[in-house]
């Protein structure tokens, strides 16, 4: 049996995710060091001083097509608007001041890609097809993301590499239950929701056979 294919998502700070509808056809990611001049007066050409690491950042560029439904295609592109939203309930670092911020989120994509911990800096939604009412229905989404966090909080800058173990992957069969596979790759049959949650499963009765489930690694 063929595998299925993976889908991308973006998982939120607040819980939940939002699944690509198309997989992105190109991801690229940036790094990159503070060097300034180191002056002496008196002295020629100044070698460069290291001042430190800058904040990691990558691209994505998405597609979301409604053209099938003939919804407008701003149900899903809202959805992504809303990530750059002030969250009351999020506190800011270094402040004793809850005044809230965007949530970040995490970028996954099947077993081997998943990303540091990220902010949106900006979105650049084009709409690009059109209902004869003038409904939007397909979308060409820019999304550029910044490293939430420092370094030693996340781990190699690769965001390849962003965890230790890559997710494990399970083929569900006739008669699984989420409760029955949370028992026999943990142990521990209360924690089906980590695995509900790491595939968006809404049901946790709804699986169907020959699919296949991502099963996060234990904190």
């Amino acid at each position: 049996m063929p595998t299925q294919l993976q889908k991308a998502y973006l998982e939120i700070e607040t819980g939940g995710r939002i699944d690509c509808m198309f997989n992105p056809d190109k991801f690229s990611f940036k790094v990159s060091n503070s060097w300034g001049p180191d002056k002496v007066p008196g002295k020629g050409r100044p070698a460069m001083r290291f001042r430190g690491g800058e904040s990691g950042s990558f691209s994505l560029n998405l597609v979301f097509d409604t053209t099938h439904t003939g919804e407008s295609v701003t149900t899903y592109t809202d959805k992504l608007l809303q990530l750059m939203e002030i969250d009351p309930s999020l506190p800011r670092h270094n402040s004793r001041r809850n005044n809230g911020r965007p949530p970040w989120v995490k970028f996954h994509w099947g077993t081997k890609i998943h990303s540091y911990k990220s902010i949106i800096a900006s979105t650049n939604i084009t709409y690009t097809y059109f209902s004869h009412e003038g409904v939007p229905l397909r979308a060409n989404v820019e999304l550029s993301l910044t490293q939430y966090e420092i370094r030693g909080n996340w781990g190699p800058q690769n965001p390849t590499s962003g965890t230790p173990k890559p997710n494990r992957t399970h083929q569900v069969q006739v008669g699984d239950t989420l409760d029955r596979i949370a028992a026999r790759y943990y142990g521990d049959a209360t924690m089906w929701r980590d695995i509900a949650s790491m595939n968006g499963i809404s049901d946790p009765l709804d699986l169907a056979p020959g699919s296949h489930l991502a099963i996060p690694e234990r904190a």
